[in-house]
């Protein structure tokens, strides 16, 4: 089945794409845990926009089902289960986010050594859209830096498939590895996220500054959106505002909160300074 050169009569998703088929029920198939052998949840983290002071995106961040930390999930996750699970997030993360009534966008990460057909993956991910009405544009798919890609050019396809199919994409922890500047010359996704090691005490830190000040230029001619995430500091959120960033996210401005959507702090959001 192609998901291309048919019309579309829904307006949350990009034309050229034809309804998918399935149920409702194939989709909830996706998210069930007899699907991947184990339960697991997600939990839902602000990403704020302190230009104008309003929330920009929710990362759904995995959890186990009582609420459990990541990494009691991911010791779970195999290559025999891998693809699976990938899928399951997708549509449990979504379906979340239609629960709670968000209508900011979702950043969704995932698992590109999961993905064997880019455009059979995303038809699980469109439909999941498709019957909980989340619109495909507030979708953010989001992978780190440091994953292990054998396939450069592959990977890079996979990402320019979810733009083509009108997801946002994002490259976390950039900075965390050591690949960051070549998959920005293979692939421009829509967002980098700065990783948190970066970030932290950068107001006191020339290094880091520098850094950042130049990695925040570079990404203004390549017109890539900037995240600084990790914030825990007014003294981190300031520097980084001034050096041109105005999207954050961390502890300083809400903790993730589980099923459900986290307030900001109102005293985290940057103060206007008169002269």
């Amino acid at each position: 089945m192609t998901l291309m050169h048919a019309p579309s009569t829904n307006a949350s998703f990009p034309i050229g794409f034809q309804a998918l088929e399935g149920t409702p029920a194939d989709c909830e198939e996706c998210g069930k845990a007899e699907r991947v052998g184990f339960e697991f949840d997600f939990a839902y983290q602000p990403i704020v926009d302190l230009q104008t002071a309003q929330v920009f995106a929710h990362e759904a961040l995995v959890r186990g089902p009582a609420g459990e930390g990541a990494a009691s999930v991911l010791a779970q996750v195999n290559e025999h289960n891998r693809y699976r699970f990938d899928q399951a997030c997708r549509v449990k993360a979504i379906k979340g986010a239609a629960a709670l009534g968000i209508q900011e966008c979702v950043s969704i990460n995932f698992l590109p050594n999961a993905i064997y057909k880019p455009e059979l993956c995303i038809r699980t991910t469109l439909r999941a859209a498709q019957t909980h009405g989340f619109p495909v544009e507030r979708i953010i798919f989001e992978v780190t830096e440091g994953e292990r890609v054998e396939d450069g050019p592959w990977f890079a396809e996979i990402l320019r498939e979810y733009k083509r199919c009108g997801f946002k994409t994002a490259i976390d922890d950039f900075g965390a590895g050591y690949a960051g500047l070549k998959l920005l010359a293979d692939f421009q996704p829509d967002l980098i996220k700065i990783d948190m090691d970066l970030v932290r005490n950068i107001d006191a830190s020339m290094a880091r500054q520098s850094i950042v000040k130049h990695l925040v230029r570079l990404c203004a001619e390549m017109r890539i959106e900037v995240i600084a995430e990790g914030i825990e500091t007014a003294a981190e959120r300031d520097f980084l505002f001034d050096a041109g960033i105005h999207l954050m996210q961390g502890y300083l401005f809400a903790k993730p909160a589980f099923k459900s959507i986290a307030p900001v702090v109102p005293t985290a959001w940057r103060p206007v300074r008169t002269r």
